[in-house]
């Protein structure tokens, strides 16, 4: 299988290229750059440009790229580039795809649990109805770029992500060394879920949704939702440290601004569309999940 992919050099990218290409398939990189072999090809999301003809060919498309939510503080300009950064290469991609004479089969596009919001104790799935704040807008008008696609007869799958476990990278990697170093601990009082779900489940699930008879939102979280206590302890267990240094509601806001919003939020999001296709986790609840983020290579 021919597959195209952005955000190939990032955490969830990385590691779903290396699957693809162990198991003999051809993976073309969509890269802001020039070209650096035939493996890959440019693509401007700034500029909602991609050329149709270096998606020719392909079976599969992976949309994974956007400005890291974690990576900087909520200013108004990086809350902009945040959105446009999804937004508007969602909507170039999926224009593309739809340009085509022969469009591929299926367009796996980007998105988050947190298109649901704060949804406190109340479980929710791929039928719930949007949350508010900004990254719930985000998300709304993220899997709304992908209509093209969908328009055209792509079957597409709007990648509904929640918190990645992984030491390699992504926002849950920053946990590992304060833990480390003896200073880790619970996020505000540590009751907000955190609907988590370990790399190797997500690069699975992405493989397995190229092929399972599924369109429209699913969410790509472990069956078994933890709590930010929860998800703190098991983390500590595993390295065998405590974990007694909290840091309290106020302390979050005043060192990251609107973000802290997010971070204390609580989402218990379940796979109900992902199990109901077939899909079986490796790692379905918060101590399976931390100790294979802590092993996986």
């Amino acid at each position: 299988m021919r597959v195209a992919i952005t955000g190939s050099t990032g955490l969830i990218g990385s590691a779903l290229t290396r699957s693809l290409e162990q198991d003999g398939h051809e993976v073309v990189r969509l890269v802001r750059r020039a070209p650096r072999g035939p493996g890959e090809a440019e693509w401007d999301p700034g500029r909602q440009f991609v050329d149709p003809a270096k998606l020719a060919g392909c079976e599969a498309v992976v949309h994974l790229a956007g400005a890291g939510v974690a990576a900087h503080r909520w200013t108004a300009a990086y809350k902009k580039e945040i959105r446009d950064s999804r937004v508007h290469g969602t909507g170039a991609l999926a224009e593309a795809l739809a340009s085509l004479a022969t469009p591929p089969r299926v367009f796996l596009s980007g998105s988050a649990i947190g298109f649901y919001g704060d949804t406190g104790d109340r479980p929710v799935n791929e039928d719930s109805p949007p949350g508010s704040g900004f990254l719930a807008e985000v998300c709304r008008d993220w899997e709304a770029a992908a209509g093209t696609a969908a328009e055209a007869g792509v079957r597409t799958v709007l990648l509904r992500t929640g918190i990645v476990l992984s030491r390699h990278g992504g926002a849950a990697a920053k946990l590992f060394p304060l833990f480390r170093a003896g200073l880790g601990g619970r996020l505000g009082d540590g009751h907000q879920y955190w609907s988590f779900i370990a790399l190797r489940d997500h690069v699975a699930a992405l493989r397995h949704l190229l092929d399972a008879d599924v369109s429209g939102p699913v969410n790509l979280t472990a069956p078994h939702p933890a709590t930010n206590r929860e998800v703190t302890e098991a983390v500590g267990r595993a390295l065998k440290r405590p974990a007694l240094l909290p840091a309290p509601a106020p302390a979050l806001r005043l060192a990251l601004g609107e973000m802290a919003t997010e971070v204390l939020a609580s989402c218990r999001a379940l796979p109900t569309r992902l199990l109901g296709s077939g899909f079986r986790f490796a790692c379905p609840d918060v101590e399976s999940a931390v100790r294979a983020a802590l092993t996986d290579s």
